[in-house]
């Protein structure tokens, strides 16, 4: 997948290009191109915002240089997104969908946004992160690349465990350990060492639904509408949560 992120700060995007990302780069998987908005700026300050018509807090994005940017990556016609407050909030359907573009450009806001313009032209997807604000639109663009690239086959070494974690498997995720067995008291969940997978499966399920239960009672409900694909010790557990 080629990644194009049109952004006034490409220095703020290290960190999504080191560790996994990065190596999945290395290896053909992604191939990320940033593209500085500034560059495309025919002031000679590089100017790129301007105050809004009409009146109103702060600066908005002027379109000619986010036109210019654009038309630099030939996006007409791909996949393009804006990341925005007032957008669809990023869920897995998304994310999933998002994963088998062979290309997707991202537009990083900033200010008080961009000259709608741009978005009507390019008809652009607004994708938000969540119901707060940013400075910019970086951080929530680092957001929807790590959770798409991710789903990506070859990024991750278990193609299975990009789907089978947390929320995606549709509860939140059991509680995890490691050496040592015992820590200042604490030990390690006698089941956990036995070795019998199948009791151990039945105990991360339980652990799951019951933080699922207290702490996203909404995805919880979700899955008892599920509850008879369940095999019979699988309900046993989920009827003793229930309870």
């Amino acid at each position: 997948m080629k990644i194009n992120i049109l952004t006034l700060f490409p220095e703020m995007f290290t960190a999504v290009t080191g560790s996994i990302l990065g190596r999945a780069a290395e290896k053909g998987l992604l191939k990320f191109n940033f593209v500085n908005i500034r560059d495309f700026s025919q002031d000679k300050h590089k100017k790129v915002d301007d105050y809004p018509f009409g009146g109103g807090q702060g600066m908005v994005m002027m379109a000619d240089p986010v036109f210019r940017a654009l038309e630099s990556v030939e996006a007409k016609g791909k996949k393009l997104i804006y990341m925005s407050p007032r957008g669809r909030v990023l869920d897995k359907d998304k994310i999933q969908a998002l994963s088998a573009e062979e290309e997707i450009t991202i537009l990083c806001g900033h200010y008080e946004g961009v000259d709608q313009r741009i978005l009507d032209y390019w008809e652009m997807e607004e994708i938000s992160i969540g119901d707060y604000i940013l400075t910019g639109g970086e951080l929530a663009a680092m957001v929807l690349v790590d959770a798409v690239a991710r789903l990506i086959p070859g990024v991750l070494a278990s193609e299975e465990a990009a789907l089978e974690e947390s929320v995606y498997s549709g509860l939140l995720e059991y509680p995890q350990y490691t050496k040592p067995r015992e820590y200042r008291g604490m030990e390690v969940p006698e089941v956990l060492l036995g070795g019998n997978h199948r009791l151990i499966y039945l105990w991360k399920l339980e652990a799951a639904l019951r933080l699922t239960k207290e702490v996203r009672p909404d995805l919880f409900e979700d899955f008892l509408k599920k509850s008879e694909e369940l095999s019979k010790d699988e309900q046993k557990v989920l009827e003793k949560v229930i309870k």
